[in-house]
């Protein structure tokens, strides 16, 4: 027994997520039994997670009271990236389960792919390739606008938050950071604000990278737009419900909002927002999307996976 209270590593683990082999090859190491099942459903892993030890997990499953309770013997939860919200982490806690989360390991895919969905839309790298894949030649209509001089306020200064700031400073734009849980935790490059005002008047740019709790469910609401002093860019590659859709819908028809980066939405896939939303939303030239894949390189497959084996050595030293 080590000092943690867990034994030495034995007993099953459930992969419910897309894993690299170094995860699978060091739980082995360890003396656990990987079951593989990645495109497994919520009905299904009742009767698969019932003896196991461990289970690793993206968003697949909800590991909520019912399925905990199904698993009798489970001691530990690893969650491929970030988004705690699809455990129930203080019943866990209560449980003695431990639960592990690895946003570090594709935090700087997030930040890379933020970046890019920002230069695409406002240098119209996008629009433009889709026109002259169809034959249509216009460059006055395409011009684009410059990062240089910009004010991009970042809405959750933690892994990823972060990650996004650090690409941006060579492009020298001005960055405001705010994070209600995080606020000692800024970077120095950053204007760290004590509320959300100084966005609210000077941001050109707002970019999300906050968890999905009950704080920033719609944290992109009416209030939140009318708050806005200059018309601005929106960017969410955070969780899709912290952006209201219908509420982003009006910005941009006012013009208040000049152009949105999605990479996560409200209803996922996308066809779950309804034809008409889903339409609305793709069809527009200043709206960038991508299918929740900012996060999803093949690196940050083996560095999510690494920093999950790193944390269960840990727990078992």
């Amino acid at each position: 027994m080590n000092n943690s209270g867990f034994q030495s590593a034995s007993g099953k683990v459930l992969i419910a997520a897309p894993v690299h082999p170094v995860l699978i090859d060091g739980l082995i190491s360890l003396g656990y039994v990987c079951q593989m099942h990645e495109k497994i459903s919520q009905a299904i892993a009742y009767g698969l997670i019932k003896d196991c030890i461990g289970v690793v997990t993206s968003t697949r499953l909800q590991l909520d009271k019912e399925l905990i309770d199904a698993a009798p013997q489970l001691k530990w939860i690893g969650r491929m990236g970030s988004g705690m919200e699809v455990i129930d982490v203080p019943y866990c806690k209560s449980k003695g389960v431990v639960c592990f989360g690895s946003p570090e390991g594709n935090s700087n895919a997030v930040g890379e792919h933020a970046l890019g969905m920002l230069l695409a839309l406002i240098r119209k790298i996008v629009w433009s390739n889709m026109e002259m894949k169809g034959g249509i030649w216009l460059r006055e209509e395409n011009r684009g606008i410059e990062l240089e001089g910009k004010t991009i306020g970042i809405i959750g200064c933690g892994h990823t938050g972060s990650a996004f700031a650090k690409k941006l400073q060579g492009f020298d734009t001005r960055l405001l950071a705010y994070d209600k849980y995080n606020c000692d935790g800024i970077p120095a490059h950053m204007v760290a604000c004590k509320s959300l005002d100084q966005i609210f008047e000077e941001a050109d740019i707002v970019s999300f990278h906050v968890p999905l709790q009950a704080d920033t469910k719609n944290y992109f609401d009416e209030h939140f737009l009318q708050k806005m002093q200059k018309p601005f860019i929106l960017i969410n590659t955070s969780r899709g419900p912290v952006v209201n859709t219908l509420t982003l819908l009006k910005g941009l028809s006012e013009r208040k909002v000049t152009g949105a980066c999605l990479d996560v939405f409200e209803q996922e896939p996308l066809s779950l927002l309804g034809a008409d939303l889903a339409s609305k939303l793709t069809s527009l030239p200043n709206v960038v999307v991508t299918p929740h894949i900012a996060g999803y390189t093949f690196e940050a497959l083996y560095k999510m996976s690494r920093v999950l084996l790193d944390k269960i050595e840990v727990m078992l030293a």
